[in-house]
């Protein structure tokens, strides 16, 4: 058990409710691109069996073993031909910004579900009993996993999402030339991700926001249906 502690980057009895999360999380933003880019003319995705709510068909083997023991990882990248779109530079915008926004809905709703069962009693305060807290864990990490995940797929450094809105949006001339630093942009990502340094300054501001507009909206929830949080 302490190799294991040492070796994992959350603390071994959190585990199963980071794991639920992110694999909700990965698997309905993973669909979210596969969904409309084969509304909007690309079968692709579809093809590839990647339109589906079915969670193994999006993970990424690296992807998951970076996440048990660096704290973040990826699911596979849907694969998309935008040439297959009638408007293929505003079709790409949109399949790409539909990722990130179905994290920020799925926080959303998240919080409205907790703020409900919260007001309704069917949670009770925390602390009453472990079954209780492993609730109140859940929906905390859940709701806060999607707001981060909603951030930080939005920083335009490829391969996120952030980077395809504007790689489309530019004008062709200034989109030609950020694709040439694409060749940097996994060791780029990996520094992010694994040094601290990078950390602190995108990150650690980013989880910040996060767990900031979670609070907020969590206390707006529970407000709405009649009461406040302990």
């Amino acid at each position: 058990m302490d190799f294991l502690d040492k070796l994992l980057f959350y603390p071994l009895e959190q585990l199963p409710f980071y794991l639920i999360a992110l694999i909700i999380a990965f698997t309905v933003h993973e669909f979210s691109h596969a969904y409309f880019a084969n509304k909007f003319g690309d079968p692709t995705a579809k093809l590839l069996g990647r339109v589906t709510l079915n969670p193994a068909v999006h993970f990424d083997f690296l992807g998951i073993v970076l996440l048990l023991i660096a704290g973040f990882g990826w699911a596979r990248p849907v694969p998309i031909n935008r040439e297959n779109f009638s408007n293929p530079r505003r079709m790409s915008i949109i399949v790409a910004a539909v990722g990130p926004l179905s994290n920020l809905l799925l926080g959303i709703l998240g919080a409205l579900i907790y703020a409900v069962l919260y007001q309704t009693g069917i949670i009770p305060p925390e602390g009453i009993t472990k079954t209780d807290q492993a609730v109140h864990l859940f929906f905390n990490i859940f709701i806060l996993l999607n707001f981060f995940l909603c951030l930080f797929n939005l920083v335009p450094l490829p391969p996120l999402d952030g980077y395809r809105i504007l790689e489309n949006a530019l004008p062709p001339r200034m989109s030609a030339k950020i694709q040439k630093f694409e060749q940097w942009s996994i060791l780029i990502f990996l520094l992010i991700i694994l040094l601290p340094f990078f950390q602190n300054y995108t990150i650690k501001p980013l989880y910040d926001t996060a767990y900031a507009l979670s609070s907020k909206i969590l206390d707006m929830f529970i407000l709405m249906t009649g009461g406040y949080r302990h």
